[in-house]
């Protein structure tokens, strides 16, 4: 039609302008070569891979189960049967990471001088201990309310100023502080209304440590977390991993209690637990020592075992290029089984992530179908254990298979798995980070697709999936959802299907392939996010971050070494 070519040719010739060290990457994106090799993304394939990733066969996927076994057997023939060489250079297809997996039985209870609660574990708290030590107890320990739990020097803000934490167990907020000036979110702030990494539950726990606390406990509430507390209900059922650090011993306790649980607490201490709240995002809020102890009863089963990346190599042609790398991420594992369950006990997985792996494994299949193959060579990385936290993800960033100095850029795919039809947009989580998204931007115009940034940039999710462990590093990545104006149907449908999903199926049982599924459009966005790592697996520029990206600096350091 005239006015898709009007579309597309306004587009480009703004990008152009807007951006001239780009000029050059249309001319990668639309290569015949590529735009050929691409139809070899179908339905048919997508529906073959993430069928059988998430059927019942594969127990969940695992780390360290049969589960694994199974998804590693499937992967690795698949990358061989295309053609592609083990992407260890050892020889071999995987990376094995060192993890040490744990079950805790918990038993809790808070302690005042006029009541005892004995907790209901998986209600009322949920938690555990890394600790490798089969028991690990907290006994009528010190209670202090440290707000958000941030010490952010380069904001002003240290919610741990002028209190001792040490062997106690802090109570905290999720989420960023939303520091309101005359009224209004000071959007100079932390991020404003998008969340950093101050937010993530992750630096909560990190941080409680640092100060020398013995435990850490956040509140939860749906709407600042991103996901209901019935999410973490179901991750705590089972056991939970992490990578070893012979230099840091671990939280005694680590948890989370519902909002519910929170007010009942304030409560005992003659608090509001919602004016306490309140009065966190104020710039001379001081942490309170609660008139509250706490105690914790962990008993832990403890494995040791290694679980396995499994890495992929498509080599590239041009003899000055081939060793720069683009990587294809995504995880493959999800939640393994609940043996308490009696019937249907397996967390397939089908959107999380068998979805990406299947979309990466189509990518895959798109290069192998490039008749003057690419001039970078191309990693399809699927990573172990992101539901405990981005382990494998961090574990190949601390431990490079090929270093990350000469990685152009990562495409992650988690959870992207639009199963509703064809969108004439896509979401780009962390939008305006970096360059990749102007690549995307021509791409997705191929296909009258337009552009939008997450709509709950405050929920931060750049930081829950794996890509961010390699911008930590230093390279620029690229992570996209699919989107929500469905052709024919409109934002409204795509919404409410998005909602169906996170408040359903998210981490539920309930996540399996469904027959009613429609693929056009996860073939859609799968040929686009092909034809970007396309286009910078050719172009002589690589995409950088752009100015005022946290992680610019760290990619500037470590160029210094390698000259592109």
């Amino acid at each position: 039609m005239i006015t898709r070519a009007i579309f597309n040719l306004t587009l480009v010739l703004a990008l152009f302008s807007c951006n001239k060290p780009l000029e050059g990457w249309n001319k990668y994106v639309h290569d015949q070569d590529a735009l050929n090799a691409q139809m070899a993304i179908t339905k048919e394939l997508l529906n073959k891979h993430i069928s059988t990733l998430a059927s019942d066969e594969f127990q969940g996927r695992f780390p360290g189960t049969i589960g694994e076994d199974k998804t590693l057997e499937y992967l690795t023939t698949t990358f061989k049967n295309l053609g592609l060489k083990p992407g260890n250079p050892d020889g071999s297809w995987t990376q094995k990471a060192t993890m040490t997996g744990i079950i805790s039985d918990l038993k809790a209870q808070f302690i005042t001088d006029e009541e005892r609660w004995v907790m209901n574990i998986g209600g009322d708290i949920v938690g555990n201990s890394f600790q490798t030590k089969s028991q690990v107890n907290l006994i009528n320990k010190d209670l202090v309310f440290c707000g958000y739990g941030v010490n952010a020097p380069e904001y002003g803000w240290n919610d741990y100023e002028g209190i001792d934490v040490k062997g106690k167990v802090v109570v905290v907020l999720v989420n960023d502080p939303p520091v309101m000036n005359d009224g209004s979110l000071d959007e100079s702030m932390f991020g404003g209304k998008a969340m950093t990494y101050y937010g993530r539950w992750s630096y909560k726990f990190e941080e409680g440590l640092r100060q020398g606390a013995s435990g850490v406990i956040v509140v939860h509430e749906t709407i600042p977390a991103g996901y209901p507390f019935a999410v973490l209900q179901g991750g705590y059922a089972g056991e939970q991993l992490t990578i070893d650090d012979p230099n840091t011993t671990p939280l005694s306790f680590q948890g989370w209690i519902p909002v519910e649980s929170a007010e009942k607490l304030f409560e005992m201490n003659g608090l509001n637990y919602q004016d306490l709240k309140a009065s966190s995002i104020e710039p001379d809020f001081k942490s309170i020592q609660l008139n509250a102890k706490f105690t914790s009863k962990i008993s832990n089963s403890v494995r040791r075992f290694s679980s396995n990346n499994i890495v992929a190599k498509y080599e590239g042609t041009d003899p000055s290029l081939k060793d720069e790398y683009i990587i294809y991420t995504a995880h493959w594992d999800h939640l393994g089984m609940n043996k308490k369950l009696k019937d249907d006990n397996i967390y397939n997985g089908a959107n999380d992530n068998a979805s990406g792996t299947g979309m990466i494994m189509a990518a895959a299949e798109g290069f192998s179908n490039l008749k003057n193959g690419s001039k970078r060579s191309v990693l399809f990385l699927a990573v172990t254990a992101e539901e405990q936290g981005l382990l494998g993800a961090k574990y190949y960033s601390i431990n490079p298979l090929y270093p990350l100095e000469k990685t152009v850029a990562v495409i992650n795919i988690d959870a992207m798995g639009n199963t509703y039809g064809r969108t004439k947009d896509l979401i780009v989580v962390g939008k305006g980070n970096s360059e990749l998204d102007n690549i995307l931007e021509i791409a997705a115009a191929q296909d009258d697709k337009y552009l939008i940034p997450d709509a709950e940039p405050e929920k931060g999710f750049y930081y829950r999936s794996d890509h961010f462990e390699f911008a930590k590093q230093g390279v620029p990545a690229l992570y996209v959802d699919g989107g929500i104006d469905v052709v024919g149907k409109g934002t409204d449908y795509g919404h409410k299907m998005k909602d169906e999903y996170t408040y359903n199926n998210y981490h539920a049982l309930s996540d399996e392939v469904k027959d009613d599924w429609d693929y056009s459009g996860m073939v859609e966005d799968g040929r686009i996010l092909f034809r970007v790592g396309y286009a910078a697996s050719q172009h002589s520029k690589w995409p950088e971050w752009n100015e005022g990206t946290e992680f610019k600096s760290k990619r500037e350091e470590s160029l210094k070494s390698y000259k592109y």
